[in-house]
């Protein structure tokens, strides 16, 4: 069976900490800000755990490096 390719999308979005759990950049963190206030830019500002559910599926889509 051939290797698995990491999907470079996923790649560029999740990463994996020191312990294997993934995260992930919050949504709305992009541009338009001066609409929101600092204390949202703030707490958008860090990164958020990946779902329990679809972590398996992101796992594999990483293909463990």
């Amino acid at each position: 069976m051939p290797k698995m390719k990491t999907s470079k999308t996923a790649a560029k979005r999740f990463k994996t900490t020191g312990t294997g759990k993934l995260r992930h950049e919050q949504q709305n963190n992009q541009h338009k800000f001066e609409g929101k206030s600092s204390s949202r830019k703030h707490r958008l500002d860090r990164d958020a755990d990946v779902h329990k559910g679809d972590a398996r599926k992101i796992k594999r889509l990483l293909a463990k490096r």
